[in-house]
Parts: C-alpha cells; structure tokens; sequence
C-alpha cells in the first residue's frame, strides 16, 4: 500500500453508479479520562444525500449517539457540516478540526471540539480507472469503494457530555479513513477491521473483507519511522454466549517483509452487541478495545461486520 499524496484529502471525481460515495471516518481514544469517539461521514451525490453519525464514548461507562441526514447532491471537500457535526480541513493529510453540539436518541447533549494531527502518513491506494487484481478486489469494489486510505494521528480539544466536560491529554490517539467509490452495506460476507494504536510511533490498521470471489486482505503497519503493507490477517476470536459478540481478538498481522506481528485485542465496550443480533439482518459491532503487542498496551478498535442468517447466525462462522 503505498502513500498517497495531498490531494486525495479532497474530493474525487463522482461515476455513475448510484451507490457512489466519499466517506470520511475517525476514531480517538483517551484511556486516562476514559472518553472518545467514531464518526463517519457519507456524501453520496448520485442519492443526493449526505449524512452523519457520531458516537461517544462516555467516562465511566456507556455509549452516546447522534445523527443527521441532510440533501446534498454536489461533492464537497473542505468543510462537512451535517447538522450538529461539522468537519473542517484545516491542512490536507495534516489536520482536521470536528465539532458538535447536538442532542443524542437518548437525550444528552454531547458537544466537542477536537483536531486531529497527523502521526503518520496516510497510506492507501487510488483504485479510479484501475482494473481489479482478482474477483476477491473487484466484488469489494463494488460494495466497499475504489478507493481508501488510512492514518494515524493525536487527538487534542474537548468533549462534553450534559456540561461536563473532559480534556483529552497526550495519549488520546486514533485513526482516520477515507474512502471513494460504491458503498453497499450488505455486500460483504463478512469482514474484520482492525486500528490499532499502541504508542506514537506504533500503529496498525486494515481490514480482511470476505467476498463470493474469497477473502480481501488490507492493511499496514507503522513502526521505526516507516511502513509496510500488511499481506495476511489471521484472526481467532473468543465470543459472548451469543456466539456473534466478540471479547477478544487474537490477530496476527503478516506483512509484506514476512515479519509476523501478534496482537491480542481486549474489548472493554461494544457497540451494539446483542442488542444487534437479530435474523436476516447485517450487524456491524465496533470494539473499543486495549491492543497489546510486543509487551505494551495501547488502545483502538475491533470491528466485525456480520451477515445474519434467518435463524441469527453468522453466515460465515467466527473464527
């Protein structure tokens, strides 16, 4: 995977298919004040929409949500405001500003102001006007975008939850993505994304994504001041007695230059759980986890999308 330069910050040229979109996502976490976030973006032209969810961490405990969907049918690049959540550029591949002031489903008012500031760089691949490698890359372009990116990076600012507010400090750390192309939730089988932040110059992230063409696998690693793209995933999970909720993940991460990185992710909060298993239906459960590795713990996430069966089983079993 190699770096990509500034201007995949903005926005790509629009194709035809109908489910064209160019997400943005990020995560932070702070372990010391035990509060942090995901929020994702979708601008999607051909619908004319583009929409908004933010989900907060809140200390001690508990998971706030927010969202808003709005008409927007040219693309936009420098300033996402959605509602209560606002996106802002400030230096492409650099840094980003997000705030909020909104009120969650549940009725808490949840207000941030934080930036984001690059770690590493961003590492991704262009797939516009590329043909796919194998079936297992073209079914994933279809349904997951052309194209992607990812970046690690610090966290500063404030998050504020019913007016109490907490500062993030030194080890509020998380990743960006980015991707450009056909977004379709229900086309994967099944995947397991992984953004793991162990320390600032230790970062992992990517994705093994399971098609009808075989199994995609994604990713990259950060360590000694450069990066190497991840070849293999290989993962092994200890479940709830739902037998869909993750707890652990055992990862080992093969890369390019054949060193094997394992890592063992503890889940401490995920969302939704249980309460997102039910038949026939796509649950995606974002795991907070503590990533250790090599002897140091750092944090980030454990995410598995599922496909459910008519009897609300996994139709690819969980390994």
């Amino acid at each position: 995977m190699p770096v990509l330069d500034a201007h995949h910050d903005l926005a790509h040229p629009v194709e035809g298919d109908s489910a064209w979109s160019e997400s943005y996502y990020f995560n932070g976490y702070d372990p010391d004040v035990d509060c942090g976030f995901y929020t994702r973006v979708g601008v999607r032209p051909n619908e004319g929409t583009i929409d908004v969810g933010m989900s907060v961490w809140m200390p001690g405990g508990g998971v706030a949500h927010l969202g808003h969907r709005r008409e927007q049918h040219e693309m936009i690049e420098r300033s996402l405001e959605v509602g209560p959540v606002t996106y802002e550029l400030i230096e492409p591949m650099q840094r980003w500003r997000l705030t909020c002031d909104g009120e969650s489903h549940k009725g808490a008012r949840i207000a941030m102001d934080v930036t984001f500031d690059a770690l590493t760089p961003a590492i991704g691949g262009d797939g516009q006007n590329k043909q796919a490698a194998d079936s297992s890359s073209a079914a994933t372009r279809l349904s997951v975008g052309k194209g992607h990116l990812e970046q690690a990076g610090r966290w500063s600012g404030w998050i504020e939850i019913d007016g109490t507010r907490v500062e993030l400090g030194e080890r509020a750390f998380g990743n960006r993505d980015k991707s450009w192309g056909p977004r379709r939730w229900g086309g994967p089988r099944m995947w397991r994304w992984f953004s793991i932040n162990i320390d600032p110059e230790t970062h992992f992230g990517g994705i093994v994504i399971g098609t009808d063409g075989g199994d995609l696998h994604r990713g990259w690693v950060w360590r000694d001041g450069e990066h190497t793209s991840i070849a293999e995933w290989r993962v092994a999970s200890e479940l709830e007695d739902d037998g869909v909720t993750h707890r652990r993940s055992f990862v080992t991460a093969v890369d390019k230059l054949g060193r094997e990185h394992e890592l063992v992710a503890d889940v401490i909060r995920i969302e939704p759980g249980a309460r997102g298993v039910a038949p026939s239906t796509t649950i995606v459960n974002e795991g907070l986890a503590h990533w250790t590795y090599e002897g140091r713990t750092g944090t980030g996430i454990s995410e598995y999308l599922h496909q459910l069966d008519a009897d609300a089983r996994p139709v690819v079993p969980i390994t």
